[in-house]
């Protein structure tokens, strides 16, 4: 169980330096320093291990209408919301949040599904 939690941190701090390097609004100050990275990563775990299921949840009638498209804005707004909290990250505007949350969920499922082998 530490192991799963170690690996969804590291996972999480690398997709969040991938997604600064790629997506232009996305920024994170000083991505070479590595505590506000994994910081980072932890803040991102808790966030979807705890708020995202509810906001899920009290959404449920709009997924099922929008065809599952309406957690794309949850997504969204979870990664905003780590904004909020972590200073070094810098998100300006919904599409730059948008195209990282794009990169971290495929960075996510790319070294999930080879970490589980």
């Amino acid at each position: 169980m530490i192991t799963k939690l170690v690996v969804q941190i590291l996972t999480n701090s690398i997709a969040i330096y991938i997604a600064a390097k790629l997506v232009t609004g996305f920024t994170f100050s000083n991505p070479d320093n590595l505590m506000p990275l994994l910081t980072a990563g932890f803040i991102f775990g808790l966030i979807n291990f705890f708020i995202k299921p509810v906001l899920k949840l009290v959404s449920l009638p709009i997924i099922f209408f929008t065809f599952g498209l309406f957690t794309i804005i949850i997504n969204v707004a979870m990664l905003l919301l780590l904004d909020y909290f972590i200073v070094e990250l810098t998100i300006s505007g919904f599409w730059a949040a948008f195209w990282a949350m794009i990169v971290i969920s495929a960075v996510n499922f790319f070294i999930g599904t080879s970490s589980k082998k």
